[in-house]
């Protein structure tokens, strides 16, 4: 590219950021598809009358666009901009015109619903709305839920089946192990004072070996997941982890959601779908009552995990939510506080309760889908968790 080309699409790039204000100073005019994307980015951002009204893209003044009330202007907006962007950008622009021009409501007609990008986010915007979802929606908005699910399945459920598979042979470890069970790596670090320096080896006075694979259930997971507004992103992920480690048959998985009413969906883990629909984004947050039910349920402590995801503002009772979580642990439950799980680190979190959750030995904090296998890992091996560098809740 000649440094006029380059100098040359330097401008086109700040026209199209600028918006074309008389002050924006580029000079420049758009013609053919650079029109028509800046047609949809100022129908989203210029401001003006419709579904709403929202700031220019220079954070100046108003521009006459809009996208319009009708849900065939959105529809048409919404094809503009699938030809024009790539996904990652259509769905940020979908969440925004949401956000900004209020076009939640329109989300209720089918003819919208095959028009947009499905993502997490808009996975969200549907559950809050499923209670005023019309029949003639509904079928179609379990589709864009599920193509979503689908998505993260691919993504996420065979390292993560692995990942724990692995887990649980360790953790059942045994002291007298055939050949071909022992672990090596841990066999050596229980045996390194016996280290012969002349001979440069260990002499392993007791082997450690993994478990024998068996079809018996090895460790049971309680998934309490905060359904509050902002926690729909996480809802959603925990939901499809919830399925995939119900289908291990040496994992017992129990999901409860929970707001100031506590639900379990258990029973519906087969389709995490069901799961989703089965929730009620909003509300108030009863964090004590969630763990109360949720430890009710626990017969067997040395052998449970139980995974807390919420952004810890509590509307119960506090010392008796923190006098659960001591009691379970001392009982010998593994317990994992996570403050989200998604792609967007923390949320808004209470920093108190995160503080007191750290100083009975279980830090808060934000967790990726990435990451969720290696945290269940570490709680499963009862070793210490891979909690990120970053982490604002340790």
């Amino acid at each position: 590219m000649t440094t006029h080309d380059a100098a040359d699409e330097r401008l086109r790039r700040w026209r199209l950021v600028l918006g074309g204000d008389s002050a924006d100073g580029t000079g420049r005019a758009l013609t053919g598809q650079d029109a028509a994307m800046d047609g949809a980015l100022t129908a989203l951002y210029g401001g003006g009358g419709g579904a709403g009204t929202g700031t220019s893209r220079k954070g100046g003044g108003n521009r006459s666009a809009g996208l319009g009330a009708s849900a065939p202007s959105v529809a048409r907006w919404l094809g503009d901009i699938r030809t024009y962007f790539p996904s990652s950008v259509v769905q940020v622009m979908q969440r925004d015109a949401i956000q900004r021009l209020g076009l939640s409501a329109l989300l209720l007609e089918p003819e919208m619903l095959e028009a947009v990008e499905p993502d997490v986010h808009l996975v969200g915007t549907l559950l809050s709305l499923n209670k005023a979802m019309p029949e003639t929606t509904k079928e179609t908005a379990r589709a864009v839920v599920r193509k979503v699910v689908a998505d993260i399945e691919k993504r996420l459920a065979t390292r993560t089946r692995a990942t724990l598979t692995g887990a649980l042979d360790r953790s059942a470890r045994i002291n007298r192990p055939r050949h071909r069970d022992i672990d090596w790596d841990r066999t050596i670090r229980a045996n390194l004072r016996n280290y012969l320096p002349e001979y440069g080896t260990v002499v392993p006075e007791r082997l450690v070996g993994y478990g024998r694979a068996s079809q018996s259930v090895k460790k049971e997971v309680v998934l309490c997941i905060d359904q509050s507004g902002s926690m729909a992103a996480s809802v959603v992920y925990a939901s499809v982890f919830g399925a995939v480690l119900a289908s291990m048959r040496s994992i017992s998985t129990r999901l409860v959601v929970f707001d100031t009413a506590v639900v379990d969906l258990t029973d519906q883990l087969d389709d995490p779908v069901d799961v989703l629909f089965g929730t009620q984004l909003g509300g108030g947050t009863d964090i004590n009552r969630a763990l109360a039910y949720c430890q009710s349920q626990i017969t067997r402590p040395a052998d449970t995990v139980v995974v807390l995801i919420s952004d810890l503002y509590e509307g119960g009772i506090r010392d008796e939510m923190l006098k659960r979580v001591a009691a379970m642990k001392a009982s010998g439950v593994q317990f994992v506080a996570l403050l989200a799980l998604s792609d967007e680190g923390a949320p808004a979190y209470d920093r108190d309760h995160a503080a007191a959750l750290a100083a009975l030995g279980a830090p808060a904090f934000a967790c990726t889908p990435d990451l969720f296998p290696e945290v269940m890992a570490a709680a499963i091996e009862k070793r210490p968790l891979p909690i990120p560098d970053t982490a604002t809740g340790a």
